[in-house]
């Protein structure tokens, strides 16, 4: 309700983390562009951490919320969250609460941290809500707002840490309830499709340095799909991680997903014999994007590597079917045009929050594709070397069709970007860029629709 406290959990790559005031993690994303081998040095986290924090020179601090666009190659992205309060519906400075904290680390300390912020906060809100809402029904209570993985932490925070006695709602952002299929791939050593010459080198280079900084990281580990994910080249039978290994991924991590996921569960089941969830849960999902949801073995003993994955409907990087929260009991579901990496920039966010705060349920109006697709067959690509853009959506040009590209943090130096039509609704883009991070944005009228997809270049 509209004097709740509302608390924004980011997701993976959601938190700016510093040591010494310097920015650790733009530093190492900088070099991971340019192919340095010891690129992700500084971020690394030492071996069988566990759930612990970690002491110097591990220990990163975590400062404000993303603004710029961001990502890991071949796992995650985020185009960051600058316009985060306008789609929360404008809270007061003392009545919002962005968490910010250390995404390499453990989703169950970071809901134990997340408590310990939430206790704080609320007591203080408390002390002020009279002044403010003399005439409340109730005691303040939280409405917990939680973009991608930041939602697992988020419900372990309600079911496994108390936090259900202090919450008024859930409100999830394309988090990956069962997890993904790109946090396998980024174990094994294949986030980053590799080829032949140069760019072969290139994926060569940067599936290492991933994979020798992921591996000691347990929120990757507890991102592992624990859905059917996995597939042999020409079957059609879906296994589970844990009945056909991946090869490449330590059965250590495996383990610490399904520990991860059954401690979850069961706690759901504990708390839910005492009746329906004190509070409400809505998360919006996606399935209007091409995401993966299998991976591909090779078939037959002497196979290696892995083949391209399926993809199937979600938000860009969730599946569908890891999207859905069948943990609550009910359908929580709210579908909309969302992609995965931009919830801010979406008003469904908006409106479902307004109708929260407002004591209402936020209903169908919200869902509904937004008509216009970005799809990217291959991230990262290799600098000066032309890659293609697809545009999906019906009838562009007469609606208006605007696109442009611009490099992250350089909004001001939008630049244009020519698609041309190679089939019915189905549009091309063939282009090259200097390494960095750059976003492609597409907008229609008549109904108004708007699809940004950011790529990351590097250095070969």
């Amino acid at each position: 309700m509209e004097h709740d406290l509302v608390v924004f959990v980011p997701g993976f790559l959601g938190t700016r983390l510093y040591r010494d005031g310097q920015d650790v993690w733009a530093r190492c994303s900088e070099r991971l562009i340019d192919s340095a081998a010891t690129a992700l040095t500084e971020a690394a986290l030492p071996p069988g951490l566990g759930d612990a924090m970690p002491d110097a020179p591990h220990r990163l601090d975590a400062g404000g919320l993303l603004q710029v666009p961001d990502s890991v190659p071949g796992l995650l992205s985020c185009l960051g969250y600058p316009d985060l309060r306008a789609a929360l519906g404008d809270p007061p400075d003392a009545q919002f609460v962005p968490f910010g904290y250390d995404w390499r680390l453990s989703h169950r300390l970071v809901a134990r941290q997340l408590k310990e912020r939430v206790a704080r906060e609320l007591d203080r809100w408390r002390a002020e809500a009279d002044a403010r809402h003399p005439d409340r029904p109730d005691d303040p209570r939280v409405i917990l707002v939680c973009h991608g993985t930041g939602g697992l932490a988020g419900r372990h925070y309600l079911e496994c840490e108390g936090g259900r006695d202090t919450a008024r709602a859930l409100i999830t952002l394309g988090t990956p309830q069962q997890g993904l299929v790109q946090a396998a791939r980024v174990l094994a050593g294949k986030a980053v499709p590799g080829g032949a010459g140069p760019d072969g080198d290139m994926a060569a280079r940067l599936n290492e340095a991933l994979r020798a900084w992921a591996l000691n990281l347990p929120a990757v580990a507890e991102l592992l799909p624990n859905f059917r994910a996995v597939r042999v080249e020409g079957g059609a039978r879906e296994r589970t991680i844990t009945q056909r290994p991946v090869p490449g991924v330590p059965s250590e991590a495996v383990q610490r997903m399904r520990a991860f996921q059954e401690e979850f569960r069961l706690a759901c089941d504990r708390n839910g014999r005492s009746g329906t969830l004190p509070y409400e849960v809505h998360c919006l999902g996606s399935v209007d994007f091409p995401t993966p949801e299998a991976l591909v073995l090779p078939a037959g003993p002497g196979g290696e590597g892995l083949a391209d994955d399926l993809l199937g409907p979600g938000d860009g990087t969730v599946p569908r079917r890891s999207a859905l929260a069948d943990w609550t009991g009910t359908d929580p579901m709210l579908w909309t045009g969302v992609r995965h990496a931009d919830p801010a920039g979406a008003p469904a966010l908006r409106d479902t929050m307004l109708a929260v705060r407002r004591g209402r349920t936020p209903d169908g109006s919200l869902a509904g594709p937004d008509g216009i697709v970005l799809h990217f067959p291959r991230d990262p690509v290799a600098a000066g070397r032309p890659f293609v853009i697809e545009l999906l959506g019906h009838d562009l040009p007469q609606r208006d069709l605007r696109t442009f590209m611009w490099r992250s943090g350089r909004v001001r130096e939008k630049q244009p970007v020519v698609f041309e039509q190679y089939e019915p609704d189905r549009y091309r883009a063939e282009l090259a860029a200097a390494p960095g991070r750059w976003v492609v944005e597409a907008e229609v009228d008549r109904p108004k629709g708007r699809d940004r997809r950011d790529v990351t270049v590097v250095a070969v």
